[in-house]
C-alpha cells in the first residue's frame, strides 16, 4: 500500500494561486469615484424598487375603485331605469342635481330649480314688506308647479321629481330660459320661458320633442300649480280678507273661491286662474283654454293673534291635451302688484281680478274713480288726492244732499197739518192716510223724495268703499300721522286685545265716528222733527235715535283694522256733509218761502197722475169696503 506524503510542491501552488487571486484583487480595486458612482446607483436603484412597488399598489387601488364604482354605478343607473324607465337619462346628467339658475331683470330675480324645471324663487325688486322685506311670491318651497304622466312602460311619473337641463339665452332684449328634462339628446320635455325688460308677465311654453312613443296618450296629463300665499301687510286679518282664487272661464266669465275655510270648485273652458294675495297676484294665463279647471282654497289664518307666514292655501289642477301625442302648450306667467293700470294694460280681462264692485259700482269704478286718483296722484301726494277726490265727489252730489234736506224741511212745515187730519180721523186710518197722501202731494213734500235722493247716493258709498281697498297707489304712502294709507294708522298699542277692535287704537276711524255721530244728530234730528208717528206703526223716532250712537261705534270697530285711506274719505266726506247741511240749512232754505210756496201750490188743482188715480180709487175701495163690514 502507497504511504501519502505531504506534497510541497502542491502548497507552493495553492500559496501562489491565492497570491495572484490577492494581487488581482487588489488590481481590481475601484476608485473612490467609482465607489461613488457605485453607491449612486444603488441608492437610485432602491428608489426605482420602492416607486415601482408604490405605482403597483396605486395601481391595484385604482383598478379595485373602478371595479366597485362600475359595479355600483350600474346597480344605481339600473335601479334608475326600473324607476324612471326612459327617463332616467337625465338623472344620469350633469345637471342633475339640486341647484337653481339665477336670472334677473328690472323687476325680478328669478331662480329656477333643476329639479322640477321650475320657479323655485320670485323676488320683485321694488317692493318691500310692512317691515322693509323683500316681496317674494315664491320661496322655500311654497309653491311648485308639476306635469304628472304615465309612460307607454306603465310608470307614474311626476316633473316635479325628475332632473332638468338649464340654459341661458338671449332674443334680442329679451332673456330666454329653457329647462329641459332629457330621454336623449333630442329627445326632451321643454319648460321655456321668456322673459321681458320692464314686464311682470313672461311667456311660458311647454312642449315635448320625441316623446310620442314614451308618454302613454291613453291616459290623462294633468298640470298642477299649487302655492301657500305669504302675508306681507300689518293686519293679516284685512289681507287675508282680500286674498282668494279667481279664474275666468267659458270665453269670458269670471268667478272666486270666497273666503271659507275650504272652498272648492270646478270650471270648463279655463282661461285664466290667478292666485291672488291683496296686493301680489301670480297668474297663469292660456292661449287656448284648458277643457276644464278643479280649483280649491283653505284658509290657512286659524288664529290671527300668531304671526302666520302663510294666508291661504291654493291648489289648482288643469289637464294638458296632447297633439300627435306631442306635448305643445303656449302660455303666460304673471307675478307683478294686483294694480288696475298694468292688469287692465294686457287687455285679458285681468282687471277682473280686483275687487272693484260688480255692475253698475264696478263701472263707477273703473270709469270714473280710478281715472280722477290717478290723475289727482300724478301731481300731488296721495292723502292730499284723497282729500281732493272726496271734496270733488261731495260738491257733485250736494244737489242729492239739497233734494233731502229740502223734503225734510218741506215735511217738517206740514206737520201740524198731518198731526191734524189724524187727529180728525183718527178712528178711521184710511182716511188718515189718503188726506196724508193728498197733502203731501200738493205740498210736494213725499217721503220718497227724500229717499230717493238718499238712494242716489248709494252707488257711490259703495264703489268707494271698494275702490280704496284694491288702490295699489295708497301702498305705503303716507299721510300725517299714517304711515300706509293702504292699512290701519295706529296712535297706541294696547296691552291687551280688544273683541272685534284689535289692540291697537286708530285715530282716523275714531275722527269718522264722530263726524258720523254729527252729521246723524244733525239729519236724524231733522227727521224726527218732520216724520209723524203712526198708530200701530214702529216707533220711527225711537228707533233713529239708536242708530245716533249705534252707527258710529259700529263705524269705529269695523273700520280699526281697515285702511287708513278709507276712514281718511268717511272722515272728509262726512265733514263736507256737515258743511253742506250748515250752508243749506242757515243761507238757502228759508223755511217761511217754503211755507208760502207749499200754501200756494196747495191751493192750485194739481193734475194727478195715473199713478195717484189708481191708489186714492183702492184707498176709496178698501174704505167703502170697511164701512160695509162695520155695517155687518
Amino acid at each position: 500500500m502507497e504511504e501519502k506524503k505531504f506534497d510541497f510542491n502542491s502548497i507552493v501552488g495553492f500559496v501562489l494561486i491565492f497570491g495572484i487571486l490577492l494581487f488581482m484583487l487588489w488590481q481590481n480595486k475601484p476608485t473612490p469615484e467609482e465607489i461613488a458612482a457605485e453607491e449612486q446607483a444603488k441608492q437610485a436603484q432602491i428608489a426605482a424598487e420602492k416607486q415601482q412597488k408604490v405605482e403597483k399598489d396605486t395601481f391595484v387601488t385604482k383598478a379595485e375603485d373602478y371595479s366597485n364604482t362600475t359595479a355600483l354605478d350600474s346597480l344605481k343607473l339600473e335601479a334608475l331605469k326600473n324607476r324612471l324607465g326612459a327617463f332616467a337619462y337625465a338623472s344620469t346628467l350633469p345637471s342633475a342635481t339640486d341647484t337653481e339658475t339665477l336670472v334677473e331683470t328690472d323687476l325680478f330675480q328669478l331662480k329656477f330649480s333643476n329639479k322640477g324645471g321650475y320657479l323655485s324663487e320670485v323676488k320683485l325688486k321694488k317692493f318691500v314688506t310692512s317691515d322693509s322685506v323683500p316681496i317674494y311670491i315664491i320661496k322655500d318651497g311654497n309653491a311648485n308647479f308639476n306635469i304628472s304622466f304615465s309612460t307607454t312602460d306603465n310608470r307614474n311619473l311626476n316633473t316635479k321629481d325628475l332632473y332638468f337641463e338649464p340654459t341661458i339665452t338671449q332674443n334680442g332684449e329679451n332673456t330666454v330660459v329653457s329647462m329641459k328634462l332629457k330621454v336623449s339628446e333630442s329627445k326632451f320635455l321643454e319648460y321655456r320661458y321668456e322673459l321681458k325688460p320692464n314686464d311682470y308677465m313672461f311667456a311660458f311654453n311647454v312642449r315635448s320633442q320625441g316623446l310620442s312613443d314614451v308618454i302613454n296618450s291613453s291616459q290623462q296629463v294633468n298640470l298642477d300649480w299649487n302655492i301657500k300665499t305669504y302675508r306681507h301687510a300689518k293686519s293679516i286679518s284685512y289681507e287675508n280678507r282680500y286674498t282668494e282664487l279667481l279664474f275666468e272661464y267659458e270665453g269670458g266669465k269670471d268667478d272666486y273661491l270666497g273666503q271659507q275655510d275650504f272652498t272648492d270648485d270646478t270650471a270648463e273652458d279655463v282661461t285664466w286662474v290667478a292666485n291672488k294675495q291683496h296686493f301680489f297676484t301670480s297668474i297663469l294665463l292660456a292661449d287656448q283654454p284648458f277643457k276644464e279647471g278643479l280649483f280649491t282654497s283653505k284658509n290657512l289664518v286659524q288664529d290671527e293673534d300668531i304671526d302666520t307666514v302663510f294666508t291661504k292655501a291654493f291648489t289648482t289642477k288643469l289637464p294638458l291635451a296632447l297633439q300627435g301625442g306631442e306635448l305643445n302648450r303656449n302660455m303666460d306667467l304673471y307675478y307683478g302688484p294686483s294694480d288696475y293700470k298694468i292688469l287692465n294694460a294686457y287687455d285679458r280681462n285681468l282687471d277682473e281680478i280686483l275687487p272693484l264692485g260688480w255692475g253698475i259700482f264696478g263701472w263707477i269704478n273703473r270709469y270714473l274713480f280710478i281715472p280722477l286718483f290717478a290723475f289727482l296722484g300724478s301731481f300731488m301726494p296721495y292723502g292730499i288726492a284723497i282729500v281732493v277726490m272726496t271734496v270733488l265727489i261731495k260738491l257733485c252730489l250736494s244737489f242729492v244732499q239739497y233734494k233731502q234736506f229740502l223734503s225734510q224741511a218741506k215735511l217738517k212745515i206740514i206737520k201740524p197739518e198731518l198731526d191734524a187730519i189724524r187727529e180728525k180721523y183718527k178712528d178711521n186710518k184710511l182716511k188718515v192716510q189718503q188726506e196724508t197722501m193728498a197733502l203731501q202731494s200738493k205740498a210736494g213734500a213725499s217721503p220718497l223724495s227724500g229717499c230717493l235722493p238718499a238712494l242716489i247716493q248709494l252707488p257711490v258709498f259703495y264703489a268707494l268703499f271698494q275702490f280704496f281697498p284694491s288702490a295699489f297707489d295708497i301702498r305705503q304712502k303716507s299721510f300725517l300721522w299714517a304711515d300706509d294709507l293702504s292699512s290701519y294708522d295706529t296712535i297706541a298699542n294696547l296691552p291687551f286685545k280688544i273683541p272685534f277692535y284689535g289692540d291697537h287704537v286708530s285715530l282716523f276711524p275714531i275722527l269718522a265716528s264722530i263726524a258720523i255721530f254729527f252729521y246723524m244728530k244733525m239729519t236724524t234730528g231733522q227727521q224726527m222733527a218732520s216724520q209723524p208717528t203712526q198708530e200701530g206703526m214702529p216707533d220711527m223716532a225711537k228707533m233713529m235715535k239708536y242708530m245716533i250712537y249705534f252707527s258710529p261705534i259700529m263705524m269705529l270697530f269695523f273700520f280699526n283694522n281697515y285702511a287708513s285711506g278709507l276712514s281718511l274719505y268717511y272722515f272728509i266726506s262726512n265733514l263736507i256733509s256737515i258743511g253742506i247741511m250748515l250752508v243749506i240749512k242757515n243761507f238757502i232754505l228759508d223755511e217761511d218761502k217754503i211755507h208760502a210756496r207749499i200754501q200756494v201750490s196747495k191751493a192750485k188743482p194739481k193734475k194727478e197722475s195715473k199713478f195717484q188715480k189708481k191708489m186714492k180709487e183702492m184707498m176709496e175701495q178698501a174704505e167703502q169696503q170697511q164701512k160695509k163690514q162695520g155695517k155687518r
